[in-house]
């Protein structure tokens, strides 16, 4: 999926999507959850880390 087709899933600008990834904006607590939804999961499973590979 394109940044502009889920920046428009989410209701949100794509060069909000496109700052957020390149680590120069801050999403609010409130945009992320709206990003969990538009990822269609929930939005601890953003932030459990318990399932990442130990190297």
């Amino acid at each position: 999926m394109s940044q502009e087709a889920f920046a428009d899933k989410c209701g949100l600008d794509r060069t909000y999507i496109s700052g957020i990834e390149r680590g120069v904006r801050n999403p609010t607590l409130e945009v992320i959850n709206v990003i969990a939804n538009g990822l269609q999961i929930e939005l601890k499973d953003l932030f459990d880390f318990s399932a990442e590979q130990k190297s």
